[in-house]
């Protein structure tokens, strides 16, 4: 089995972090969103992996994932000249799946479950597809699947009104067979090409779809408040390393190589902090991830994510909550009276508040 990993599209309700940085490429406790799709395929023994970009940050995904040799893995790039949905992005892959069957995970989807059980399920048990269902609060949002007496009956992107509550996940199991369905499609009201519709033509010509109903957790991490919400999930499962004698240093935190945290600040996790950190005077966490290179002082952070190298400096002890800071970000003591802030920063933003 071969994988393969979306990477397109615009990153609109990322913005205005997702200006200067591809929204898949943006870390969570570390790691890119991406990374956690590579890695569950990796764990599923698939070694051979397709990453679709497009010509938003096509470049850096390249230089950050390369060949995949730092992963133990072959890595080959397709590229999508316009996000034209993901049927057509899956088609665009049709020369490096070849005759293999494969599996397509969405970059900007993490989720709690692994791909060894359904994959191994997929091909048992000879389907033509196989997806992975999760019960969600607002079905008309996602692709909608029926399900009656254990066998998928239906399948349709973002209805008006959904007949179930169970939405399909970034995650599909396919075979090469799918990609006479996808060459039947036309754009859909959004001018995409619809994988969901391809699926349903699949039903109909007595394809067999299989599925499996997430039980951990699954997120799609789009919007700000779900890409917090995903990083306080994934810092949920963090074990933690840091040493007992820290004491100022509790709960669950990872902690990297080269970081210093002095006496005067303290640390509750869970919480990830990055490689060559230096935070004084500070209190961090809980559900925080600092990026490599950060410097913090004389502030307050929580719930919220600091990417690579960025500098936080207040005289004040300012407050830093449900925040998304980009790399290379410098944010100073200005002449604000609050002490409480909230900031959504792209690149290099630097700011006085």
């Amino acid at each position: 089995m071969k994988g393969i990993i979306l990477h397109g599209g615009t990153g609109t309700r990322l913005r205005p972090i997702t200006y200067s940085d591809v929204k898949q490429l943006l870390t969570i406790a570390g790691k890119p969103t991406s990374e956690y799709a590579l890695l569950d395929m990796l764990d599923a023994g698939i070694k051979e992996i397709g990453i679709v970009i497009g010509s938003v940050g096509g470049e850096e995904v390249k230089k950050y994932y390369g060949d995949g040799s730092k992963w133990n893995c072959s890595i080959k790039y397709i590229y999508q000249e316009r996000p034209l949905g993901i049927a057509h992005a899956i088609g665009l892959c049709r020369n490096f799946v070849g005759e293999d069957s494969f599996v397509v995970y969405l970059g900007d989807n993490v989720m709690q479950d692994h791909l060894t059980e359904p994959g191994n399920d997929f091909e048992n048990n000879k389907m033509d597809a196989y997806l992975m269902l999760v019960n969600v609060k607002n079905p008309e949002k996602f692709g909608v699947c029926e399900v009656r007496d254990n066998r998928i009956v239906s399948l349709e992107e973002k209805p008006k009104k959904p007949r179930s509550n169970l939405a399909v996940s970034g995650v599909y199991f396919l075979r090469p067979s799918i990609f006479r369905y996808i060459d039947m499609l036309k754009p859909s009201w959004r001018g995409e090409y619809e994988i969901m519709e391809a699926l349903q033509l699949l039903l109909e010509r007595n394809g067999k779809i299989g599925y499996k109903i997430i039980r951990g957790w699954f997120k799609d991490t789009g919007t700000v408040s779900d890409f917090l919400e995903c990083n306080r999930l994934v810092l949920e499962n963090i074990k933690g390393n840091s040493d007992p004698s820290m004491l100022n240093v509790s709960g669950r935190v990872e902690i990297g190589k080269n970081s210093v945290i002095d006496e005067n600040s303290r640390v509750l996790g869970p919480c990830y902090i990055g490689n060559d950190v230096t935070i004084e005077n500070s209190y961090i966490g809980p559900y925080t991830s600092i990026g490599d290179g950060c410097r913090i002082k004389g502030t307050e952070i929580e719930n919220s994510v600091l990417m690579d190298h960025c500098t936080v400096d207040f005289l004040d002890g300012r407050i830093i909550f449900e925040s998304i800071i980009g790399p290379n970000c410098t944010i100073n003591s200005g002449y604000s009276k609050t002490r409480r802030t909230s900031i959504i920063a792209g690149r290099d933003s630097k700011m006085n508040i």
